[in-house]
């Protein structure tokens, strides 16, 4: 049988990948750096699998160039935006990612995020070390409670959910929007309560973005939105940059209609350095780290192993955003 030629977007552990050239001829890009376009088409040319991140898009002109060998796509993220799942599914090709293992991850990050938005924990640390603390006073950096603030949480999915469970812990008060889930139940025991997008966002003290990025939340918080939250409230994304506009957040961290900001991911990725949003000082930029913990990532990189080979091999992936390539006609 012939060995299954496969391409590597990125680095992965050396284990990891010693476990792939078991089973596989692998083709890596050894960078830091995700490849080019042109070199992402040239290296993809015959290849029966991919396995990418989501800093790669993988849509028709990709699956053309790998035409007719592609037998799977394996994204190693949760989400899966930048793979164009239609046409894949047109051309029978089934794409993975790692659902449900780094939820608690990304749920802590993004209370970390709040919290230190909240008690303004970076700009103490800056204030430290430039030598700014002379003595203790009354009025120095003062932030906003956690503990019984309200919490909005836009996007009641896993981490969502993750979210609304550690709020209990602070008896936050917590509301949720979100078009699809009806875990009702769920919400019950965390003592989440559904509402509509505006109320959550006029009441939130704290609003957290969870949402996927699609149609219907691309620049889902913009000037509009923004203009609705309290002048103390607090946004936390660590969903997908384009969930919120960065023009209309810059305008309205700078002109004091929202208090602070805290993003994990932004638009674009990287953030230029020449980007306004890095002029303010209320406002936290980390880059795209909330699954970023060594099981975490070790466990998703083991994901995206076992759904590539299970591509290659003809089995159903488990793990499987487009589970209806399986149906017979």
């Amino acid at each position: 049988m012939t060995t299954p030629h496969i391409f590597i977007t990125r680095r992965i552990p050396a284990d990891k990948l010693a476990q792939l050239r078991q089973y596989c001829q692998v083709d890596l890009w050894d960078e830091e750096l995700p490849p080019p376009r042109q070199a992402l088409l040239e290296h993809v040319q015959g290849v029966k699998a991919i396995l990418c991140l989501l800093t790669e898009r993988i849509d028709a002109e990709v699956m053309d160039s790998a035409s007719p060998q592609l037998k799977v796509i394996s994204n190693c993220a949760v989400g899966y935006d930048n793979i164009d799942v239609a046409e894949a599914t047109r051309r029978g090709i089934p794409v993975g990612n790692t659902p449900g293992v780094l939820t608690d991850t990304t749920a802590d990050f993004a209370f970390a995020l709040l919290i230190a938005a909240a008690r303004r924990v970076v700009e103490g640390d800056a204030f430290t070390r430039a030598g700014r603390w002379k003595t203790w006073g009354l009025t120095q950096l003062l932030g906003q409670d956690v503990t019984g603030a309200t919490l909005g949480i836009i996007g009641f999915g896993r981490i969502g959910r993750g979210m609304a469970k550690r709020a209990q812990g602070f008896d936050m008060r917590v509301l949720y929007f979100d078009p699809v889930s009806q875990d009702d139940s769920y919400a019950t025991e965390v003592g989440a309560q559904s509402t509509d997008l505006d109320s959550l966002l006029r009441q939130a003290d704290f609003i957290s973005v969870h949402a996927p990025l699609n149609e219907a939340t691309y620049h889902l918080i913009g000037t509009e939105a923004l203009a609705k939250m309290k002048p103390t409230a607090i946004l936390i994304n660590t969903a997908r940059g384009p969930i919120v506009d960065p023009d209309a957040l810059y305008h309205a961290l700078k002109d004091g209609v929202i208090c602070y900001a805290a993003l994990d991911v932004t638009e674009p990725e990287p953030i230029p350095m020449d980007h306004p949003l890095l002029t303010l000082q209320n406002l936290i930029i980390a880059p795209h780290i909330a699954s970023a913990s060594v099981k975490t990532r070790g466990k998703m990189i083991q994901m995206s192993i076992d759904n590539l080979l299970a591509g290659v091999r003809g089995e159903r992936l488990p793990n499987c955003v487009n589970p209806e390539v399986y149906i017979s006609g």
